[in-house]
């Protein structure tokens, strides 16, 4: 990222791979571009765009779960919970789902992930409530709630009980860059 315009950052893309290329390493054309922060852009799983905070007019950087990212999880929610897994065990699909979302919402809890973590637990507990209506041969939510819920509607099954990703605490990203010694620093000689 850099502070100024499209030329600047293209000269500091040209220095960059003058700097990789004696190590051996090139910058990919499909994975390098250059965008404006309003634009947004993609980066290890993070939609990281500037936005208009929410009642007011001030503009900050949000880090927030990529669309890929969540249909990805969303997609292996899928994939766990087809028909096909009805022979495995109800404590043990209810485990391994939990495992997995936070797991999942564990690397992302550092964004602005709290929306993000509650659609994804909804769509995750229809998922779940679903596939056990299918293995014990359709039975009602009525019947759901007083089997395999606990403290309302909280899905549970023999100890195995489904947190989610909205248990995961979210713990924002503090910039510390006055603090932090960058390496590129000329140090002083000691003589």
């Amino acid at each position: 990222m850099v502070y100024g315009k499209r030329d600047h950052a293209e000269a500091l893309r040209a220095e960059v791979a003058g700097v990789l290329k004696p190590l051996g390493l090139r910058l990919s054309p499909e994975k390098t571009r250059i965008v404006h922060i309003d634009e947004g852009f993609e980066f290890l799983g993070f939609q990281i765009q500037r936005r208009r905070k929410r009642g007011t007019n001030k503009q900050y950087i949000y880090t927030i779960p990529s669309k890929k990212a969540v249909m990805a999880i969303r997609d292996k929610v899928r994939r766990l919970t087809h028909r096909s897994t009805r022979n495995t065990a109800t404590d043990v699909m209810i485990r391994t789902v939990d495992r997995m979302i936070r797991g999942w919402a564990n690397y992302f809890r550092h964004g602005v992930s709290k929306a993000v973590f509650n659609t994804l637990d909804n769509f995750v507990w229809w998922r779940l409530v679903q596939w056990i209506r299918r293995k014990h041969s359709r039975i009602s939510l009525k019947v759901i709630r007083q089997r395999f819920c606990v403290e309302g509607w909280s899905l549970a099954y023999n100890g195995a009980t489904y947190n989610g990703a909205s248990s995961v605490a979210v713990v924002r990203y503090r910039y510390r860059g006055d603090r932090i010694p960058s390496p590129w620093a000329p140090q002083p000689q000691a003589h």
